[in-house]
């Protein structure tokens, strides 16, 4: 028994290399792929217009996908699952780097969103294989490794794209089937036959999850906080790279450069500052000042007329990146000890169905104003929608807090 536990153990290792890698390879593409749609489009708003539907395409069938696959995972086992998502991410990056057609790309994309399922369920398998007192730090160290992988990939993918715009995705390719052959001869199983259950549809099925968002209880205002302020983004990530680059005519070396700045911020506020954060101000009033700067943020963004503008804002915005963790705490505090998985599960299937929504709206708004001049600053359309979406967060937070207040008066 002593053996076995100690092989669970060392497979912590793995799953963060392989977590990095996973990481490393998506992110390789972010600032190659709107470039590479855009060779097969006829125009700025063409490419806008079917930039949105690959990515459509990606997030819905992850939406689709995600709980079958962690499912299946719980019936077979977390290494075989892993095993195939890193093959079909493989295939998909490979067959992206080969498309000769604009359909044939959004076929390999929508390939890839179903079986971008890899970070679930490396979360399932270092629970299977951590004592309950060790899975927040261990949960910790994944998002440091996903952190550190989305700083890595958008520049290696710019520095590659600059070069040939296809080399990215065949880079991508070869880390991801590494990935898999290190998994294939290194990785154990974690989950034991015994905790294994029956594959159920029922279960699988994401539209359950978000039934259940009407049963809840305690919440509030704050699913309403998750939906727009995950909204915003989704859309943002959908349009950030497009936008550079019909504005400040960046190219995939300037994207990737920016987009790791992004997550070097990202991996400052969530690593260091929002424990010190959280020793000052409770989660309402932090989730409250992130939405102010988010509004300021999203708005400066959108009117920004140089390309220097978009990094200073980045640096400026650091309450902004406490948001979601911030409402995540309130949501989970405001539900009993007896549905706080019903109540993550439930969130975590609005913000992927945010995810498939945010292309439907940022990519045609992006496309609208695309035939406008470089700098002009009604171009950051679909920024200030952005903004407005926070404003709502931002009343909606605003309405908990007193209600917040008001029980904890009563309560008294």
């Amino acid at each position: 028994m002593r053996e076995k536990f100690r092989s669970r153990e060392a497979a912590m290792p793995f799953i963060m290399l392989a977590v990095l890698i996973d990481m490393a390879a998506i992110g390789i593409i972010i600032p190659v792929l709107p470039a590479l749609v855009g060779s097969f489009a006829t125009s700025q708003a063409d490419q806008a217009y079917w930039y949105g539907v690959a990515a459509v395409a990606f997030g819905a069938a992850n939406f689709l996908a995600a709980p079958v696959l962690g499912a299946l995972s719980d019936r077979y086992g977390r290494r075989p699952v892993l095993l195939l998502g890193f093959m079909g991410l493989g295939v998909s990056f490979f067959g992206t780097a080969l498309s000769t057609t604009l359909w044939g790309l959004i076929a390999v994309r929508t390939l890839g969103g179903v079986m971008q399922a890899n970070a679930a369920i490396a979360n399932a398998y270092v629970a299977d294989i951590s004592a309950p007192e060790q899975r927040a730090k261990r949960f910790g160290l994944l998002g440091a490794m996903m952190g550190l992988g989305f700083i890595i990939g958008p520049v290696m993918g710019g520095l590659l794209g600059a070069v040939n715009l296809h080399l990215p995705f065949y880079v991508a390719g070869g880390l991801t089937l590494l990935n898999w052959l290190y998994g294939y001869f290194v990785l154990p199983e974690s989950l034991p036959m015994s905790q294994r259950k029956p594959f159920s549809w029922r279960a699988a099925n994401p539209a359950s999850s978000l039934r259940k968002l009407a049963q809840l209880k305690g919440v509030g205002p704050l699913v309403g906080v998750v939906a727009f302020s995950g909204l915003a983004q989704f859309v943002l990530y959908t349009v950030w790279v497009l936008y550079n680059s019909f504005k400040f005519g960046w190219g995939p070396q300037e994207n990737g450069w920016s987009l790791a700045v992004v997550g070097i911020v990202a991996v400052l506020v969530q690593g260091v500052l929002m424990g010190r954060l959280l020793k000052r101000f409770a989660p309402q009033k932090l989730a409250i000042m992130g939405l102010v700067s988010s509004v300021v943020a999203y708005t400066l963004w959108g009117a920004a007329t140089e390309g220097w503008m978009m990094y200073a804002v980045i640096a400026i915005n650091l309450l902004g990146g406490t948001v979601t963790a911030s409402v995540q705490s309130m949501i989970s505090s405001a539900a009993d000890s007896k549905s706080q998985g019903q109540t993550m599960g439930a969130v975590s299937a609005l913000s992927s169905l945010t995810a498939v929504v945010a292309p439907m709206l940022g990519a045609p708004l992006l496309g609208l104003v695309s035939h406008l001049p470089r700098g002009d600053w009604r171009m950051g359309a679909p920024f200030y929608f952005c903004a407005v979406l926070q404003l709502a967060s931002l009343a909606l937070a605003v309405m908990h807090l007193r209600r917040h207040r008001r029980a904890r008066l009563h309560a008294a």
